[in-house]
């Protein structure tokens, strides 16, 4: 799972655990990954003021979720689920 809010992602990640164990599944995590910042240095002004800058930073943070033992009732829940807006979830079987 990935997301640039992580009160999102912790969210997200809390509502799939709860429904994996309600299908009798087996759960791992989430586990939190290391932070991916990227830093973004722009100039104010593009003609005089070269030392005048503006700097900006995305944060990238992830989490991994291992189920064990799923089922079809699993499968079907976990597809059914609606994440929240900014929440990029990647299934791996």
């Amino acid at each position: 799972m990935e997301a640039y809010d992580h009160q999102a992602l912790d969210a997200s990640a809390k509502e799939i655990v709860d429904h994996a164990k309600r299908t009798s599944a087996k759960v791992a995590g989430p586990v939190p990954l290391p932070t991916r910042m990227e830093r973004y240095t722009v100039l104010r002004s593009p003609f005089i003021d070269k030392k005048s800058r503006e700097q900006f930073e995305i944060r990238t943070h992830k989490r991994i979720i291992d189920i064990t033992e799923a089922n079809a009732r699993t499968i079907e829940a976990l597809n059914r689920l609606v994440v929240p807006a900014g929440v990029f979830v990647k299934i791996k079987a």
